[in-house]
């Protein structure tokens, strides 16, 4: 058994529950503030419960990429660190990575919903506040879409920092 593998195991297990749980919770608490605050959207709208499950499952959805690029990175930390001191650089490297899909979901996000609703002659955000259900779908399909089409971009973006070593040229 290869104890670094087993220690990487472990901590990928504890970081993702903890920090999966940590930037969902942030999501909806920043979602939740900005219905209430600048389109003044009441608790128990079905419409607006609908475009904030798209919004978590977008920023889900763009995380879980991020697990292939840190094990990229981890394979070529594991060569030259104690278990330690391997163990912070796979935290630090992945809040990183996180970092970088997190921002990358809410500008997807931002983006294409103001692109959208520049794009109809409705205003999607007082349908919404209305409780229309049907917009708040439509929103939330494109946003959900958006995300699964730019996540191998945003992973790519990722994979570039990933420090791969030089190969000689042949």
């Amino acid at each position: 058994m290869n104890p670094n593998i087993a220690i990487l195991a472990l901590i990928e297990i504890i970081s993702a529950i903890t920090i999966g749980i940590f930037i969902l919770a942030l999501t909806y608490k920043i979602v939740q503030w900005v219905g209430r605050k600048y389109y003044k959207i009441q608790d128990y709208n079905l419409s607006y419960s609908i475009f904030v499950s798209a919004i978590i499952l977008s920023v889900g959805i763009m995380i879980s990429g991020i697990v292939q690029p840190l094990i990229s990175s981890f394979r070529l930390l594991n060569k030259s660190a104690d278990s330690f001191t391997l163990a912070f650089e796979y935290i630090a490297t992945g809040a990183i990575y996180i970092a970088i899909a997190y921002t990358a979901t809410i500008l997807i996000g931002l983006i294409s919903t103001f692109l959208y609703s520049k794009l109809t002659p409705i205003d999607e955000f007082e349908e919404i506040r209305k409780n229309n259900v049907g917009v708040s779908l439509i929103i939330s399909s494109i946003l959900i879409t958006l995300t699964l089409l730019t996540k191998d971009g945003v992973m790519l973006l990722i994979e570039a920092i990933v420090p791969y070593p030089e190969l000689p040229p042949i």
